[in-house]
This record gives C-alpha cells, structure tokens and sequence, in this order.
C-alpha cells in the first residue's frame, strides 16, 4: 500500500522539464531572443541596402571622358575602341560606344566622350552626368601651367554638382601627353590643382558667382570646412595617372594608356 501511494505521488509530481523557469533565467532567455531577432532586422536591413546600392550602380554604365578643349579626350576615346590613332578635332556634340573591358563581352561600360569648349561642357555633363559610372576628366600635361585655372574651375563646378557628389562615382584625373617633354608630372598636376581649388573655393564663398549655381539652393562646401583642400576629402575615390593618348612615336606607334585600361577593368 505505501509502494502504490508512493508511486502515485511521483506520477503526480511535475518533472524537472515542466518546471517553470526561475525568473532571472525566463529573463535571460527573453534578452537572447530580444538580440537575435534584432540581429535578423539588422542584417536583413544591411541586405536589402546592398542589394539597392548595388542596382543603383549596375544602372549607371557610362564612363565619361570630360576635359577642356584640345586636352585629347578624342583620341583617347579612338585609342581605347580600337587602338589606332586618327587625327581628331572639336566636337560640338558627344560620342558614345561600348568598351570591352579586356576584351570580355560580358564586361562592358559605355564611353561617353563630352564636348570640351566652355560654352557646350555643363550643359552635356547635366545630361549625361545622372548615368555615369565613373568620370575620366582628361588634362592636357603640356599646356597645364597656361590652362590651370580654367581647368581648376571646370573641375569646382564638376565636384559641387549635386548628383555627382550623392552619387559619389570614382574620379580619374588622367595627365594626358606625357610623351612631350614639357608635360608636367601626375604628382605636381595634382599638388597645384588641390591649391587652385582651395583658393577658388575660399574666393567664391567670399564672393559667390555662377560658378556655384550648379543646381537650386546653395552649392555645397568643397571638401571638409577650416582644412585646406585636398582630394582625400571627397566623397568619391580620386585618382591620378599619367597617359600619352597620341603615344611616343605619334600616329606610327601605340598609345601609352595601360594605366587607364587597368583602371576601367577595376571601375567596370
């Protein structure tokens, strides 16, 4: 009778797995739920935004070749679409075709190849500037010292331009004409333009002109404020190489553009 009862009351009794949980540990449980669905949100959230930066940038294919007039942006688009030389003039319209990057048929930009004369430049860098990819702004090495400071302001109004700076593409300056013997280097063409910039930039906030009037509103501050201009404060990665568009032996040898090929496979 006492073995019955006994066995009774241990049918009765709850087990060890259906005993509530003491509190500090129902509490410990919550908290290690509560992290893992907030870790669920917070890498579904980091998806969805790589997935949308990601197809906002496969939209964008074009890589514009941009330049004030006579710098060799033509000849550089010839070079790169077919590797001959021809003699070019300027352009009142643009040209476009599609780049074979490495000859890959699956990877491909499109070159946009933009009008350099002053009064053609802005108009077709705002109708063209929304699909770019990337942007190639092309300097003519040679006559650099003569042309800085329109090079410097076409560049200004280039990197305060709204949709350029919210899509943020990678900028290539490349120092077209090397093969001239007068041409300045890549690392002295950059040090005396992050100098023109900074004294433009601090000239025109004292005085503002239509350099800045880009877009509505106020133009946006070049680089980072009370620091001197250098292209590290940018919100796109700048980059500098030197080129020979027309290329050591003229129109009877290849162009010295590697640099920029390899930069277009990186970019594509």
């Amino acid at each position: 009778m006492d073995a019955v009862e006994v066995t009774a009351a241990r049918e009765g009794s709850p087990s060890p797995q259906d005993a509530p949980l003491p509190p500090q540990d129902l509490a410990r449980a919550q908290l290690l739920v509560s992290v893992a669905v907030a870790l669920l949100v917070l890498l579904a959230s980091c998806l969805l935004i790589w997935i949308f930066v990601r197809t906002r940038k496969s939209s964008r294919r074009a890589v514009l070749l941009v330049g004030l007039c006579d710098s060799g942006k033509t000849l550089l688009f010839v070079r790169l679409l077919t590797g001959n030389f021809r003699n070019t003039q300027t352009s009142i319209t643009d040209s476009s075709a599609l780049y074979r990057v490495n000859n890959d048929k699956r990877t491909n930009v499109t070159l946009i190849d933009l009008p350099g004369h002053e009064s053609l430049r802005l108009q077709f860098l705002d109708r063209f500037k929304a699909a770019a990819r990337a942007i190639v702004f092309v300097v003519d090495s040679v006559a650099f010292q003569r042309e800085m400071k329109d090079v410097a302001e076409f560049l200004y109004q280039l990197l305060i331009d709204n949709v350029v700076l919210k899509n943020a593409p990678p900028l290539l300056i490349a120092c077209n004409k090397q093969d001239v013997t007068m041409a300045k280097s890549s690392k002295l063409i950059q040090q005396q333009l992050e100098r023109e910039l900074n004294t433009l930039r601090v000239t025109l906030s004292a005085a503002p002109s239509t350099l800045e009037s880009t877009g509505s509103g106020s133009a946006p501050q070049l680089g980072k404020k009370g620091k001197e201009f250098d292209f590290s404060q940018l919100p796109m990665k700048v980059e500098f190489i030197e080129c020979s568009a027309r290329g050591g032996k003229g129109e009877e040898g290849s162009a010295d553009i590697e640099d920029l090929e390899k930069w277009l496979g990186k970019i594509a």
